[in-house]
């Protein structure tokens, strides 16, 4: 089995979504779940709870060297 762990934690659903994009559009397999703050945040809501962004152990660096990489890119 292989271990996980949590690169980013971002505001909601669609954040986490867009960022899982981006990693799989590297070759990252990503996942996003709610972080525990978020869980039963906004009556159940999870769209607008806080997420957490999770990849492989092996891909933790990567995964982070990519969203560095497009957090400094010029629009």
């Amino acid at each position: 089995m292989d271990e996980l762990v949590r690169i980013e934690v971002v505001q909601s659903e669609g954040a986490a979504v867009a960022l899982c994009s981006l990693l799989e559009s590297a070759g990252i397999k990503c996942m996003h779940r709610l972080t525990n703050t978020g869980a039963g945040a906004f009556d159940g809501w999870a769209a607008a709870a806080s997420q957490e962004i999770i990849v492989r152990a092996e891909d933790a660096e990567l995964a982070r060297e990519v969203l560095q990489s497009n957090s400094t890119e010029e629009p």
